[in-house]
């Protein structure tokens, strides 16, 4: 079962959820599975189970919950069947029920992914035993003839395990479908680069050609991808981002009706297709990752164990169905990835912050701190960048606040960008670097190099790691002190962590106005504890001194929050004043404040203290500081 779910007030921002147990508790509540973030939900509203007669949902609260035009009275109970609507004041929860075919369906296919499982391991290892291991480490300069020999040898492999032979498998079938859906989604992927051909994933690199492929089976092949598309409903009305989701979601549905039109010798050709692949994977790229990699709609996979690999998607973590073969294979990819920046990963240095070629962010942990087998985070980018008018179409700030930081930045205040992981500091920071005038000299100091600034006068800086013999280590705070000598006119840190917050916040006091850092916080007020700590790391500095160079160095705070439903949005836009001469401690206003009532970015009425600077930009029209206000005007 699948549930799509908004807020009426934001109707375009639908979360979507897949449902693998028996029960699931709706409400306001952080413990319900589906949490209704609003004050006008019960904290338990509903709750969905499955019983043996099919799905029914029971209302828990006395009223709010309304079933087909008709609020449910309290604990009553209605059947639920096919795609039905639910409305929980202010939300809408759209569900769409599965019939026990296709239920029994998703279980038959679990059972053939793990007996494909098996067979890849056994078909690895047999293939190491024949290849020349070289080519894989010399993949960049490997021929067509030796990718030839080597798809050949993985075929040979095949019939040996009795794949693709006279008589067709269960099995077979599930794999010529899973090569039918990795083309498609492939098609998409390449769709979602047009106009980016600089994109690191647009370039073919030589091994994933298919070079034995049959030009007769490939015509046939991709007429049957026409045919597979031509089943999906409002194919060519959905956008880019809905046509991936469909295929994730309906495609084997489709597949089971499809597929079984399809005569063997094609059947067997898509199965050795898809096995090549998917070795070629694993011996020469990224292994599973490398599909989820190209996904322009995740935005962060997690390998928890060589068996769990987990994907964001719109905000809402859910298993990826993909696993790697072997923990020796996990630690493989992961030095394969890290040796690609020159870092290393092993029992001496067992993590690592790394990055990919298109600039995505790589932390990994091997034994012995990971317990479980190597673990795997990366940070995707979208393949391209996004700027502030697409943060305003997902909701995450309103266009008059688009408007006064763009203002702020054209007149020199200092930023800095606070929140929790994952809420999107990165991509605010290079929305708004986005504002700086070209003409400007631009250094940017990065622990791994991500930051995506297009920018013609730009000198881009990353840290480096101490080498085996434990020296020739440059840290941020290191990069910081040299970027004074190079005449900058901003100072961009991808995130202050350390002892480097004192330098940061002394260039900020010495003519580098206009600078942008990011920093970890709950809030603004958050923020300047936050640097208390990091300044005292540097230096033993007493705390009104701290305060002085924090309220004359930073002019602006950012904070950016991630909603219970995934939606990443700024909360508070607090204009740090100074320092208060009778009490001590540094000055907040609230300029903009997260209304949660409304769910909007709203200004308080406040103006800051540099108003006259920010008008003098002509992009900011002073009224609008008044205009909806929470609690009136």
């Amino acid at each position: 079962m699948q549930i799509r779910y908004n807020h009426i007030v934001d109707a375009g921002e639908r979360q979507l959820r897949k449902i693998s147990g028996r029960v699931v508790r709706i409400g306001r509540s952080p413990e319900s599975d589906i949490v209704l973030d609003s004050p006008f939900v019960a904290n338990e509203a509903a709750i969905l189970e499955r019983t043996d007669s099919g799905w029914v949902c029971q209302s828990l609260s006395y009223e709010g919950v309304q079933f087909a035009d008709r609020e449910l009275e309290e604990l009553e109970k209605v059947s639920l069947k096919g795609q039905c609507i639910l409305k929980i004041y202010p939300y809408t929860l759209s569900i769409e029920i599965p019939d026990k075919y296709e239920e029994r369906d998703s279980e038959i296919r679990q059972r053939l992914d793990a007996e494909w499982s098996r067979l890849v391991r056994q078909l690895h290892l047999t293939l190491l035993q024949r290849m020349d291991l070289r080519l894989a480490a010399n993949v960049q300069a490997i021929s067509m003839e030796e990718l030839l020999r080597f798809e050949q040898l993985v075929e040979d492999i095949n019939r040996e395990l009795g794949l693709a032979g006279t008589k067709l498998t269960e099995l077979e079938f599930f794999l010529a479908g899973g090569c039918i859906h990795g083309l498609l989604l492939g098609r998409l992927f390449e769709e979602s680069t047009i106009g980016g051909s600089d994109s690191a994933w647009n370039q073919k690199l030589s091994w994933t050609q298919l070079v034995s492929a049959i030009p007769d089976r490939e015509d046939e092949t991709n007429r049957l991808i026409e045919v597979v598309i031509a089943h999906f409903p409002g194919w060519q009305q959905s956008d880019l981002t809905q046509r991936i989701e469909t295929v994730e979601l309906q495609f084997w549905n489709i597949w089971r009706g499809c597929g079984l039109q399809v005569h063997s010798d094609l059947i067997k050709y898509l199965v050795h297709r898809f096995v090549k692949k998917q070795i070629k994977d694993i011996v020469f790229g990224y292994g599973p990752l490398e599909d989820l990699l190209r996904s322009p709609v995740i935005t962060e996979i997690m390998v928890v164990d060589s068996e769990h690999i987990f994907v964001e998607r719109s905000g809402v973590l859910e298993n990826s169905g993909r696993r790697f073969i072997s923990d020796e294979v996990t630690l493989t990819i992961i030095e394969r990835i890290v040796a690609r920046v020159g870092r290393r990963i092993d029992k001496s240095k067992p993590l690592v912050d790394a990055r990919l070629v298109d600039g995505s962010r790589v932390n990994a942990v091997i034994a012995p701190l990971a317990v479980s087998g190597p673990c795997l985070t990366i940070r995707m980018f979208p393949p391209r960048k996004m700027g502030v008018d697409d943060l305003v179409k997902k909701g995450s700030l309103t266009p008059m606040v688009a408007e006064f930081l763009r203002a702020c930045v054209l007149c020199r205040c200092n930023i800095i960008i606070s929140g929790g992981t994952g809420t999107g500091k990165t991509t605010l920071l290079n929305c708004l670097s986005d504002f700086i005038p070209d003409r400007e000299r631009i250094v940017t100091i990065e622990d791994t190099a991500e930051l995506q600034l297009h920018k013609e006068h730009l000198v881009r800086l990353e840290t480096k790691q101490e080498n085996i013999e434990g020296t020739g280590a440059y840290t941020i705070r290191d990069l910081v002190k040299n970027s004074l000598r190079m005449r900058p006119d901003r100072i961009v840190i991808g995130e202050c962590r350390g002892a480097e917050s004192l330098d940061m916040l002394q260039a900020m006091n010495t003519g580098h106005d206009g600078s942008l850092t990011t920093l970890h916080a709950n809030t603004s007020e958050d923020v300047i504890g936050r640097l208390e700590v990091l300044v005292q790391m540097a230096a033993p500095l007493p705390i009104d001194s701290i305060h002085r160079q924090i309220g004359s160095a930073v002019d602006l705070i950012v904070q950016l929050s991630r909603q219970r439903d995934g939606r990443r949005v700024v909360t508070q836009v607090t204009e740090c004043v100074g320092v208060d001469p009778h009490q001590g401690g540094v000055v907040l206003r609230d300029i903009f404040r997260f209304d949660s009532k409304s769910g909007r970015l709203a200004p308080t009425g406040q103006l800051p203290t540099f108003t006259d600077r920010i008008l003098a930009t002509g992009k900011v029209n002073l009224d609008a500081f008044f205009l909806d206000k929470p609690g009136g005007a």
